[in-house]
């Protein structure tokens, strides 16, 4: 290893990476090398963003199909002006379990609308066991910024008629993650009163990527620089706008949080740092970091499962039981 002292980088040199034999068949599965990503296109061209965005999203459709949910929900769709909300309801959730979570899609702030929210929204409904208001907003490049995070913002205005405060968590996923956090921002800037909880699950919450595990996670991870992507979301605003990367924003009066992560996840330093962030503004904020996992997390294994526990567990605790809501 060399280390140059100027530019204070270090030089590695080449090696394998191996796939721990710990893990569960079904984790390991998830580790296989990650496919080569097409060039994004200039950040100017909306045209080939457009192609860009339909090849991406049809080639996702097999993911999306593997999250669906083996159990039904009930599934009604809500029109607001210029988006739509899925509001779904695991069929197995029994009468007295109370609240909701308003949901943020991932999919780099610009794939995974439409049908691919709707089962995104099933898949996180089973997951949690609760009801759950899925935000199908706006996106670029028709729409930037700040029309995703208008859009999250009149949804939870509206859930906000429905219940109480205190019966609502913001969930969000990689770029959902950026959203849900936002959201949690521009509430409190607005007067709103703040949710039970956050979840952020690998949350996309600094768009200027300037932490750690860009660099260190770069080739483990399916996932690389969105820079491009978040250029074209930022349509010309600062990164460093707390709305755009709310990492660098007040977390002050934040809800309690949990997040979660994995070592191998390219955003790995994303959900480090705003773990140490929000406990540095005094939120009560809890961090798991599965081993070896992606960015995607390790669909389908025992270990996703553990995840899966310690998120119903904080969700039941931060809405105070199984009360029904108002």
């Amino acid at each position: 290893m060399t280390i140059d002292s100027a530019k204070l980088t270090f030089r590695l040199p080449e090696r394998e990476i191996s796939i721990p034999s710990f893990l569960s068949e079904a984790a390991q599965a998830c580790l296989m090398p990650p496919p080569e990503i097409a060039p994004f296109p200039p950040v100017e061209n909306k045209d080939e963003w457009r192609t860009y965005i339909t090849a991406w999203d049809e080639s996702l459709m097999p993911l999306m199909e593997m999250l669906s949910p083996n159990e039904p929900c009930r599934t009604d769709t809500r029109e607001f002006f210029g988006f739509r909300v899925f509001d779904v309801v695991p069929a197995a959730l029994p009468s007295q379990t109370g609240g909701v979570i308003l949901s943020i899609h991932g999919g780099a702030l610009i794939l995974c609308g439409g049908e691919m929210c709707r089962t995104m929204a099933g898949a996180t409904a089973v997951r949690l066991q609760r009801r759950v208001w899925s935000v199908d907003y706006r996106m670029p490049p028709e729409h930037p910024y700040p029309a995703a995070l208008d859009d999250c913002i009149a949804a939870y205005r509206e859930l906000l008629l429905q219940y109480p405060s205190d019966q609502i968590v913001v969930e969000g996923s990689s770029a959902g993650g950026n959203l849900a956090a936002a959201l949690i921002l521009r509430a409190r800037d607005e007067g709103l009163p703040l949710p039970a909880g956050l979840v952020l699950i690998s949350p996309e919450v600094d768009l200027t990527e300037s932490g750690d595990s860009f660099q260190t996670n770069a080739g483990l991870d399916a996932l690389v620089s969105l820079m491009p992507v978040n250029l074209l979301y930022a349509d010309g605003h600062d990164l460093h706008h707390p709305y755009l990367s709310p990492l660098f924003g007040d977390l002050a009066g934040f809800p309690p949080t949990l997040l979660t992560t994995g070592t191998r996840d390219f955003f790995l330093s994303n959900t480090v740092r705003m773990h140490r962030a929000l406990r540095a503004a005094g939120v009560p904020a809890d961090l798991h970091v599965a081993e070896a996992a992606p960015h995607n997390g390790l669909l389908g294994s025992p270990e996703y499962a553990e995840i899966t526990k310690e998120l119903r567990i904080f969700v039941g605790k931060v809405l105070g039981g199984d009360r029904l809501a108002s």
